[in-house]
């Protein structure tokens, strides 16, 4: 668990990530735990999260929303069908955004951007429709802007996240075969004009095959830092600079 006065990024594996603001919001994206076996079992989340946001559907990205959003007593922000199903489940405080809204939590502004990806739900025996995939920007006072890609491949309108948003700090999938490789990451992290990338959505399967080292050498010279992580190990502000 990070607290401070200093933005504090953990990574928990897979696509998981916390985030604690400047100002003390906390903030959970993708929560895949209990099944995820890069989790570090010894991690603990704050006894309240203030927000749980998900970029869609797929269970490895959803799996614990529901459970960690009614014992830490988040509200859920995510996709308007998403939203909707996470509501259906019983979890009382849920917002239903959509590609280019935004919405503003104390000192964060979440936006959603679009993500090339697919979106479902599965609930019990059922593939329920999950919405659009997505990206989320996150606005937040006294810290970088960060962009949390979701599941993705490269597209070339990651300039217009550039010129929108300015994201600084790009949580990027690596893995290939379910999103874009290395490669392709870092063209994206190019389009997106970000000075640093920390690597998500890798390793977590036997298909996952990217690497944080082949994404730093298709990233030679070009002075975009890679920042991995290993699970349970927090980023703070000066160290993503």
């Amino acid at each position: 668990m990070t607290q401070g006065k200093e933005l504090a990024i953990t990574w928990l594996g897979h696509a998981a990530v916390h985030i604690t603001t400047p100002q003390g919001t906390e903030i959970l994206i993708d929560p895949f735990l209990e099944h995820n076996p890069k989790f570090p079992r010894e991690y603990k989340l704050p006894d309240k999260l203030d927000l749980v946001l998900l970029t869609h559907g797929h269970g490895d990205h959803i799996a614990d929303a529901v459970p960690v959003a009614k014992k830490h007593h988040a509200q859920v922000v995510a996709i308007f069908e998403l939203a909707s199903w996470i509501g259906s489940k019983g979890v009382q405080d849920i917002v239903g955004m959509n590609l280019g809204g935004s919405y503003r939590y104390k000192d964060v502004t979440v936006t959603m951007v679009e993500a090339r990806h697919s979106s479902s739900i599965q609930d019990g025996d059922q593939n329920l429709y999950g919405g659009d995939p997505t990206g989320l920007i996150l606005t937040i006072e006294d810290a970088p802007v960060l962009y949390h890609a979701g599941d993705t491949s490269v597209f070339s309108d990651m300039q217009l996240i550039k010129e929108l948003y300015k994201p600084q700090i790009g949580m990027l999938p690596i893995g290939d075969h379910y999103t874009m490789g290395p490669k392709a990451a870092a063209l994206a992290a190019k389009y997106l004009g970000v000075t640093t990338v920390i690597p998500i959505h890798y390793g977590t399967f036997p298909q996952l095959t990217g690497t944080p080292a082949e994404l730093e050498k298709h990233l030679g010279g070009t002075g975009i830092k890679v920042t991995a992580l290993q699970p349970g190990k927090t980023a703070r502000k000066t160290e993503l600079s």
